[in-house]
């Protein structure tokens, strides 16, 4: 049986940041990643859980020391755009400091994955990948007992779960800690959000600016909505981020909604929601399949790929029984801004650190004064339009561009906005109010039996 000091299931970016941070720290430590085989790297890697694109105060929050290699990123960012029904509006900025020079930039998530499985086995770490976590047997005192799917065994005293938000490990672990239906909350149709994403060409006068774009309201669900990601050359990513299990028939004034048609009986597959999307931008001006055709070596299989993101409501980890929970596994990263690398490395780094330094018990403090603002602004956001239908989402992008200064927040602006402005703000601050004191968390640490 082999002994480790820390033991991370899970190679994404929060197990990697995990990895890392503990080798640096002079533990020993194991990275175990179960493996999915991708058209776009040569071995198996991680699953991958967003769109890869990165904000500007993102790159400051991931804490990582060393700025993120040219061969990772795929195209600098000018700004966003973001489309309701009938009304835009663009930002060119943040509205948050950041040392990093642009908006922000998209990047190929293979590489990324790749390039920081390379810091944490260049800090000492071992990373393995092909065999999955099938047992864990939790003993705080005598370390805790990892049986692998090969029926390999491995003792470490600290477990950090990064299995991403489909918790296939961390929901078996915690659910012996948590009494009663606790553990429910965190159950995969009730906390998580589907994605399905196309790489595909694009016609070279579409990317006359760098900039990102969200359609809101035009197909139902809370934070449900299509998008376009520049990457490298003229591909670009075209998504969708919906709920899962929504029933169609619950959904009111459906007509409203760009992107369904009136013969949908049930909430259609992502790929015609994208394809319905390119003929309403483009269809009067291209031929779809001609103009923006896939690129199949691209992406899991054939161009596209689909993957599970989390909701928008952290979790404590049960720190005295040594274990935490990081990243998509924690609810760290969020539906509402399309996933969250950031916070994910951010949550494995400050894990990482402190079970290396025997210190575990600070990590929910400490990750709470690192991304409790960014958790906040996402959680109080979706509680904001919760509920928005079309209609709404024009108004409140009507309201919010009378904010801007030529893309840029501008507090003036924000005052003189008129009555729905001022109702936004007020709303925004009302709820963030509400969630004072980190009562986002959902499941808080004196709830665990340790």
């Amino acid at each position: 049986m082999q002994r480790v000091d820390v033991a991370v299931v899970g190679g994404g970016p929060a197990g990697t940041a995990a990895g890392t941070a503990a080798a640096e720290n002079d533990a020993d430590a194991l990275i175990i990643e179960k493996g999915v085989p991708r058209a776009d790297r040569e071995q198996p890697g991680p699953d991958s859980t967003d769109a890869a694109g990165m904000l500007d105060y993102w790159v400051d929050l991931m804490d990582l020391n060393e700025t993120v290699p040219e061969w990772v990123k795929c195209r600098e960012l000018e700004g966003t755009v973001f489309h309701g029904p009938t009304e835009d509006m663009t930002i060119r900025s943040t509205g948050i400091e950041s040392s990093y020079p642009n908006f922000g930039f998209t990047f190929n998530r293979a590489r990324f994955d790749d390039w920081l499985r390379e810091r944490a086995e260049d800090a000492g770490a071992t990373y393995r990948v092909g065999n999955g976590v099938h047992r864990v047997d939790i003993d705080p005192q005598g370390g805790h007992d990892l049986t692998l799917r090969d029926g390999e065994e491995v003792t470490a005293e600290y477990l950090i779960l990064a299995d991403g938000p489909q918790r296939t490990v961390t929901n078996r672990v915690l659910g012996s800690l948590l009494s009663g239906d606790t553990i429910d909350r965190l159950a995969s149709t009730r906390a998580n959000h589907i994605a399905y994403q196309e790489h595909r060409e694009f016609p070279e006068e579409v990317f006359e600016e760098n900039l990102l774009e969200f359609w809101w309201g035009v197909i139902p669900g809370h934070t449900a909505y299509p998008w376009v990601f520049p990457n490298d050359g003229t591909v670009a990513r075209v998504g969708l981020t919906m709920p899962i299990g929504l029933d169609l028939s619950t959904v009111e004034h459906r007509e409203e909604y760009a992107l369904l048609q009136e013969s949908d009986e049930t909430v259609p597959a992502g790929n015609a929601y994208i394809r319905r999307l390119l003929e309403r931008e483009y269809g009067d001006e291209y031929d779809i399949d001609a103009a923006f055709p896939l690129v199949e070596d691209r992406g899991k299989r054939n161009g596209t790929e689909t993957y599970p993101i989390s909701s928008t409501q952290p979790i404590d980890s049960p720190t005295a029984a040594k274990i935490a929970v990081v990243g998509g596994a924690m609810g760290a990263t969020s539906a509402f801004h399309e996933g969250g690398d950031h916070v994910a490395v951010r949550t494995g780094k400050i894990a990482g650190r402190l079970a290396a330094l025997g210190a575990l018990r600070a990590y929910n403090s400490e990750w709470k004064h690192a991304i409790g603002n960014e958790i906040l602004r996402n959680v109080s956001l979706a509680d904001v339009v919760r509920g928005h239908e079309p209609a709404d989402w024009d108004r409140t992008f009507s309201a919010v561009g009378r904010m801007l200064n030529d893309g840029e927040y501008h507090t003036q602006k924000a005052l003189t906005s008129g009555l729905r402005g001022l109702g936004l703000l007020g709303s925004y601050g009302w709820t963030k109010f509400g969630y004072r004191n980190h009562r986002y968390v959902q499941i808080r640490e004196e709830q665990y039996e340790q």
